[in-house]
């Protein structure tokens, strides 16, 4: 538990700084959890009570659409957050499912205690503010690199920015994320392997 909290103190501290005894009291209301490869943390239709912090392993989020494809919204590796924020700020039903590529450890912090530290310790707020703004913008590109680039390009630019990704998660499932075929992305890895 206490490697654990290191992980989340290294990663709150390269936008904040809290005494010790307030990072203690911001720490103690997380939960630890542990998930097997496979294994589901959020399934569409569950009440969503809070959000993962990945510790170690690789989680995916997703939609299934009416013709069984899945569409994979997010990869959240070390040090990401994840959840179906729609249904947790919400307090909708889930409409995204969250499961584990790897075996995983996360930090699970709930709504509302997420809500009472925002209130309670400034910097808190201000760090959720900052990590939900750079959500937004990496959404934001993701969205015009769909509309706007070829598989090509949106292949690229994910192998330059998490390269990490190509040693965790399987290609189809890469695939699915860059919205093309599983033909497509092995074609576009033997392409960018002959360079």
């Amino acid at each position: 538990m206490a490697q654990d909290i290191n992980i989340l103190k290294a990663h709150v501290s390269k936008t904040i700084s809290l005494t010790e005894e307030a990072f203690l009291h911001f720490s103690s209301h997380f939960k630890p959890l542990s998930f097997k490869k496979g294994q589901a943390i959020v399934t569409e239709g569950d009440k969503v009570e809070g959000e993962y912090f990945v510790l170690n392993g690789c989680l995916k989020a997703f939609y299934i659409n009416d013709e069984i494809k899945m569409h994979i919204l997010q990869f959240a590796m070390p040090t990401w957050w994840t959840s179906d924020y729609d249904a947790l700020y919400n307090q909708t039903k889930a409409t995204i499912n969250i499961d584990c590529i790897t075996d995983a450890e996360v930090l699970f912090l709930s709504g509302a205690d997420r809500e009472r530290l925002c209130k309670e310790i400034h910097e808190v707020e201000y760090f959720f503010r900052w990590r939900t703004n750079r959500g937004y913008v990496a959404a934001q590109r993701r969205l015009l690199s769909l509309m706007n680039n070829d598989a090509k390009t949106r292949y690229e630019e994910l192998l330059k920015l998490y390269p990490q990704l190509y040693t965790l998660v399987p290609k189809h499932l890469i695939a699915a994320y860059l919205g093309v075929s599983r033909e497509t992305l092995s074609r576009l890895y033997n392409a960018s392997n002959k360079k």
